[in-house]
């Protein structure tokens, strides 16, 4: 049987703490591509012009996470991470496993978009982040390791 990994041993770090009572985070790594038409040499067939090139103009990651917000926090919740949105500077961002090796698969500096928090009467305070990289991350999938 496959050994699968459950969405709890994969931890996201803000600002060299790992988001504290973390519900969930989802990673989305994103390309922006341009098309390129270009008409076929005159000595060519003439389907040769009917597919397209594509080419990769951008590329982006973006990170949203979502919390308990808990009175005593010792990692980072709304309270801290809402005090380091207020700075309006770039945050140290890592995610990795938390089985034993703790080498990042994703980490870079990233600038924190947005920070909400929701407070229902009678239920759990909650709160959700968003964050987009602020330039190429120094780790990252398929990246050459210099």
């Amino acid at each position: 049987m496959a050994d699968y990994i459950n969405g709890s041993d994969l931890l996201l770090e803000i600002g060299e703490k790992c988001v504290g009572h973390c519900t969930s985070h989802k990673t989305t790594m994103s390309t922006e591509t341009k098309t390129r038409a270009v008409k076929p040499l005159a000595s060519a067939a003439k389907a040769n012009g009917t597919w397209k090139e594509k080419v990769v103009v951008g590329m982006s990651v973006a990170i949203t996470a979502e919390g308990l917000s808990v009175y005593d926090e010792t990692e980072n919740g709304w309270k801290q991470i809402s005090a380091l949105w207020g700075k309006g500077k770039q945050v140290k961002v890592k995610a990795f496993e938390r089985a034993g090796d703790e080498t990042p698969y994703l980490s870079g500096d990233f600038i924190i978009t947005q920070i909400e928090q929701s407070a229902p009467a009678a239920d759990d305070c909650t709160y959700s982040i968003s964050l987009e990289n602020a330039g190429e991350p120094e780790i990252y999938p398929g990246k050459d390791k210099a």
